[in-house]
């Protein structure tokens, strides 16, 4: 018999009944994806969320930090990219979650700004939305500040800025976020500070079998990202998983969210930068493949076995000597 046949034949008070049982299990159903799934979760409590590809990729990464098969995760994306909405708003919320016992230090270039994340947090949790997902989360009535609130199970959230004092705190979750401003970028002394702070404030806090999460614009060869993929030249210190989203494609020319930016936006804001600005903070590739006077495009592959004759042979020398074991290399090139 066909459902429709059984529904006709119900009285009106089950036939209500009905529907709102239909609408319950729908409701328990998306509330179980919601616990599981990151990008489930995003969807649910963003309904104005505009997906990209990007999205879907970054929220793998995430959800693979949630599941505990990774831990050491940096993203580098351009502005206005939805990186920050993901890595200081709704991800913190999910983990904290499925785990009100979680202990979370986030971090980004200013205190002002980790206490912005903290605060839309904090009142994404204090929803009823967000409590259909996470019945169990409940923050102490006494530790709500923007900033650092408690649940009830004992887990933390603590913001603070690059350069802040962290000393006391504990982190199974450690999230930085755009750890370099405008300004700081334009300073060698700045960014060398911003990677000496994180390496004997935040990393020093990570709880064993803690993770972490770097998500930034890139800004050049001193930045965090550059700094930390150089020490994992010792295999003994964290090995990180990478992902570079670049805001146009090289090789086809295709904006990273066309459902957001198009390709002649993206042209205009490249137009009001340096190579150098937009190379790095734009394409992810503060090492540019080309520069104001020879561009990438200039160079051809020799295709031919042997090398042609050559009038000269030149060498260029990046003579980095310094008696700091964590220093550039010298560089040589033919």
């Amino acid at each position: 018999m066909a459902q429709t046949d059984v529904l006709s034949g119900l009285s009106p008070d089950k036939l209500t009944e009905y529907v709102r049982l239909k609408e319950a299990l729908v409701q328990l159903e998306n509330k179980d994806q919601c616990r599981e799934d990151f990008m489930s979760f995003v969807k649910t409590v963003w309904p104005d969320f505009v997906m990209g590809k990007h999205h879907q990729i970054y929220a793998e990464k995430l959800q693979r930090i949630a599941d505990g098969s990774l831990r050491r995760l940096i993203v580098n994306m351009p502005p206005r990219h939805t990186k920050s909405e993901f890595a200081s708003y709704l991800f913190p919320a999910f983990m904290i979650g499925r785990n009100p016992k979680l202990k979370i230090i986030q971090t980004t270039h200013t205190a002002d700004l980790s206490v912005r994340f903290g605060r839309k947090v904090r009142n994404l949790v204090d929803t009823s939305d967000y409590r259909v997902i996470f019945p169990e989360v409940h923050m102490r009535s006494d530790s709500k500040a923007s900033g650092r609130w408690d649940t009830d199970a004992g887990g933390e959230y603590y913001a603070a800025g690059i350069g802040g004092a962290i000393s006391g705190r504990g982190a199974n979750l450690l999230i930085i976020d755009d750890p370099h401003s405008e300004q700081d970028a334009m300073s060698a002394t700045a960014l060398d500070a911003a990677y000496e702070w994180y390496i004997s404030g935040p990393r020093q806090r990570l709880q064993p079998g803690g993770a972490i999460v770097l998500v930034m614009t890139r800004w050049g060869n001193r930045d965090l990202t550059s700094r930390l993929l150089k020490d994992q030249s010792n295999e003994k210190a964290d090995q990180w998983e990478v992902v570079e989203f670049p805001a146009i494609f090289p090789e086809t020319n295709n904006p990273l969210w066309p459902e957001f930016w198009n390709l002649e936006e993206l042209e205009k804001v490249k137009a009001s930068l340096t190579v150098a600005a937009w190379s790095a903070q734009w394409m992810q590739n503060p090492s540019a493949e080309e520069s104001a006077i020879l561009k990438r495009e200039y160079w051809r592959i020799w295709e031919k076995k042997n090398p042609p004759e050559c009038d000269y042979i030149l060498q260029s020398y990046d003579t980095a000597f310094s008696k700091k074991a964590k220093a550039d290399y010298s560089a040589c090139t033919t």
